[in-house]
């Protein structure tokens, strides 16, 4: 299918989210029903069927998840979509110099082999239409995942979407009841819910092999000092780019070279580091402490050191205290370098001992800790070490996709998990942006000591994209 045929003009997306605007409007209209009036639910595949797949955002991460899909036998890729022609077409020489030289490797190289039918879509919409797709992958930027996430369920399809889940917490929400809503299956891009050595670890941890855990941390430390993201002009944006449709529901505002079409992770509209990296860790901490959301968090942090574009610190540390009684923390340093941790890229300290998982290859380790003041000197338990566990945990969360595809169970990383994790992360975000401890109140979801802290758990949309 040539792309030229499939450009759509921005007349014609506004018509489109105009008609559709009650159900773009994260969920909120009311189920396809069958002629008894109840929920039409897709049937589960044969073990032996291919899963016909759509990939909306083919970028970096696109590429990486595209390239894990194709290496499944039972996956048949029916469409693409993205908003940078370049990426479309898979044409590495077409893609802009200046995106190269700022991104480096984050342009993909594109060298994988696609059959001569799969047909290629500007607009999500067209993707979304295709009666004959049956999951899509979601690895558009964070501010796009609820309304492409929610319109997939409402088209029936089940959907693999990148972390974090949302760019707010009132996304999430709304995300989880349409899930529910249209009984699709969905797999939030958390990957160590996959792993097995993650898996391990819970075990060891819950049958109290470390003692009671009290803190559990993690770091994100890549030194971006002195230039970070760069400072660049506005300007226009590179020949083949939708730079209005890729700013979506976010205000509109001029292209930038380091924002667009990887480096939004750094602008706080787009997503942000907690969002990017710090979802991963507080999801695997609060899965082995058994822990659904925290109860109070506070921030630290700024641009200290760094002098770039960005709108997000270059230092943050976030505490998070938990129900059970216990600290998760979380640091993302990007203004010094250096390891944080002992061992491994999560500490669990306990009372018998600390676990490092993420040692060796993707392995665990536990050392004894040994009695402080006025207690017995000698270590508490033996030292225990499991190394390489893991293989392509990636590999493995597609796969578990895929089954729960055919099976219709639910996936290692469901809405309601993926939500959850995203939640700290944004609640982390909301605290820095205040200056304040923040209490929260999981089960309403809401900030329960700062009402201006509740007015950041969503945004106005542009429109024609609306909220309600």
């Amino acid at each position: 299918m040539n792309v030229n045929q499939e450009k759509t003009t921005r007349r014609r997306f506004l018509k489109n989210s105009t008609v559709t605007a009650a159900s773009v409007a994260l969920g909120l209209a009311l189920p396809q029903v069958n002629a008894a009036g109840a929920p039409l639910i897709q049937s589960a595949l044969g073990a032996n069927e291919k899963i016909r797949v759509g990939f909306i955002g083919v970028g970096n991460r696109g590429t990486q998840l595209l390239r894990g899909f194709l290496k499944q036998d039972d996956v048949e890729v029916a469409a693409l979509c993205d908003v940078y022609e370049p990426y479309l077409t898979r044409d590495y020489s077409k893609v802009d110099k200046k995106l190269i030289d700022s991104l480096g490797g984050r342009v993909p190289k594109m060298t994988e082999k696609l059959g001569p039918n799969v047909a290629r879509y500007k607009d999500f919409c067209r993707l979304l239409d295709r009666k004959d797709i049956d999951a899509v992958v979601i690895s558009t930027p964070d501010h796009w995942h609820a309304i492409q996430t929610i319109m997939a369920c409402q088209a029936e399809k089940d959907v693999y979407v990148e972390k974090p889940l949302s760019v707010t917490i009132l996304e999430g929400r709304k995300m989880v009841e349409a899930a529910k809503r249209y009984n699709r299956v969905i797999q939030v891009g958390l990957h160590r819910r996959s792993s097995i050595m993650y898996k391990r670890v819970v075990e060891q941890v819950r049958a109290g092999k470390i003692g009671k855990v009290t803190v559990a941390r993690a770091y994100r430390i890549s030194n971006m000092y002195p230039d970070g993201i760069g400072r660049y002009p506005d300007s226009a944006p590179p020949t083949g780019l939708d730079w209005d449709m890729w700013l979506g529901p976010r205000p509109e505002r001029p292209y930038k070279d380091n924002i667009a079409l990887y480096k939004f992770r750094w602008w706080q509209s787009y997503s942000s580091q907690m969002a990017n990296w710090g979802v991963h860790y507080c999801d695997a901490m609060r899965w082995v402490l058994q822990e659904q959301a925290p109860v109070s968090i506070s921030a630290h942090g700024g641009r200290f050191a760094v002098d770039d574009d960005r709108t997000i610190p270059d230092t943050m540390e976030v505490i998070f205290e938990l129900a059970s009684g216990a600290l998760l923390i979380f640091g993302q340093y990007e203004a010094s370098g250096g390891t944080a941790l002992a061992d491994g890229e999560i500490e669990f300290r306990g009372t018998l001992g600390n676990l490092y998982s993420g040692t060796g290859g993707m392995g665990y380790k536990i050392v004894p800790s040994k009695g402080g003041q006025f207690q017995d000197s000698k270590p508490k338990i033996k030292p225990a070490e499991a190394k390489r566990i893991d293989g392509d945990v990636t590999a493995q969360h597609i796969r578990n996709f895929l089954d729960c595809v055919k099976t219709r169970r639910r996936t290692n990383c469901d809405m309601e998990t993926g939500h959850r994790s995203t939640t700290f992360a944004h609640l982390s975000n909301i605290a820095l942006a205040t200056k304040s401890r923040i209490e929260w109140d999981p089960k309403k979801e809401r900030i329960i000591n700062n009402k201006r802290a509740n007015e950041l758990l969503h945004y106005e949309y542009r429109k024609p994209w609306k909220l309600g």
